[in-house]
């Protein structure tokens, strides 16, 4: 399987760090937005594979340590291979962000008095929902042609 803990490190590849002088701004990002999808797992509907996802890319620009322990983390290392190898979203990521999505929707309903902010947000969230189930759930499934 994909996900396997057995897999060896995807490859660093250090030639895109960052200039010296600037690799700092890549690390603060790389830091912030896994501290935000640290909480994003406990807050419904804010998105943690997203943020994980950045704090990848930016860590590849300014800390190799960061990028190497993301990647091998048991729960952001199986995201981050995923995505690298396909563009690939889990069913059960799919399904946990459509849930949440929805208890959001509900939550608003009941709290949000202007409708027109409600439109909005459905909307947002129907895009995002529709381009969410138009991934490949494993890596196996993934378009070739869409792999970078």
């Amino acid at each position: 399987m994909a996900d396997s803990p057995s897999q060896p490190p995807l490859p660093l590849q250090t030639s895109q760090l960052a200039p010296r002088r600037t690799r700092w701004l890549w690390l603060l990002l790389a830091y912030a937005s896994l501290g935000i999808g640290i909480v994003a797992i406990f807050i419904p509907g804010l998105p943690t594979t997203e943020f994980v996802l950045l704090s990848a890319w930016a860590a590849g620009k300014g800390s190799p340590r960061l990028q190497r322990w993301l990647e091998q983390h048991r729960l952001f290392g199986p995201m981050i291979h995923n995505w690298r190898h396909g563009r690939v979203v889990a069913r059960r990521a799919k399904i946990s962000a459509s849930l949440m999505m929805s208890l959001c929707l509900v939550i608003m309903l009941f709290t949000v008095k202007r409708h027109w902010v409600i439109v909005l947000a459905t909307l947002g969230m129907a895009l995002g929902a529709a381009w969410m189930w138009s991934r490949p759930e494993r890596v196996e499934d993934a378009d070739p042609g869409e792999r970078s």
